[in-house]
């Protein structure tokens, strides 16, 4: 396994809309398990793909406590087939948005249809931290940062931070 360069903002390919999974096979199954070890080693719980520079509509998430066994998924081609009225308040990060965190209202409860690694298409109904990680992978996908969900200051304040950084960093 391969840990991958994470996509860091203002990266504008984080703005990109991630294409279909055409098919499922082994160096995508390979590309899972490296995203998955990119996501444990950043420390986080979900990751996209277009945050290692692949444009693929695939995302890997793990949700379980520190105490717990680790619960790896993978979800190809996801998308949300129902929302709950019922909203939910979540502090979010994102590993493409390092040590920023923000709190984000979000359906508390979200249905969500998803090619397996095993080829089949699956069903499930998240509920709290999994389906706001779902919904902010999703997001992801579709070029949508968790900043979005923010008020403009704020979100025109992170950019202009991280666009600073990076341009420090070239110089």
């Amino acid at each position: 396994m391969t840990i991958k360069p994470l996509i860091i903002l203002p990266d504008p390919k984080l703005r990109e809309v991630s294409r279909p999974i055409e098919r499922v096979d082994d160096p995508l199954r390979k590309f899972a398990d490296d995203m998955l070890e990119t996501m444990y080693d950043a420390p986080g719980i979900g990751l996209a793909s277009i945050q290692v520079g692949e444009p693929l509509r695939m995302l890997v998430l793990d949700v379980s406590k520190e105490d717990e066994e680790k619960a790896p998924r993978v979800f190809l081609n996801p998308e949300i087939v129902s929302r709950s009225d019922e909203r939910s308040l979540y502090e979010e990060g994102c590993l493409s948005i390092p040590d920023y965190y923000a709190e984000v209202e979000r359906p508390a409860t979200v249905t969500v249809r998803y090619l397996g690694l095993d080829g089949a298409m699956h069903e499930e109904t998240a509920e709290g931290i999994f389906a706001t990680c779902l919904q902010h992978e999703i997001d992801h996908l579709d070029g949508v940062l968790f900043i979005d969900h923010i008020s403009k200051l704020k979100r025109d304040m992170v950019i202009k931070k991280f666009t600073k950084q990076a341009r420090l960093k070239s110089a």
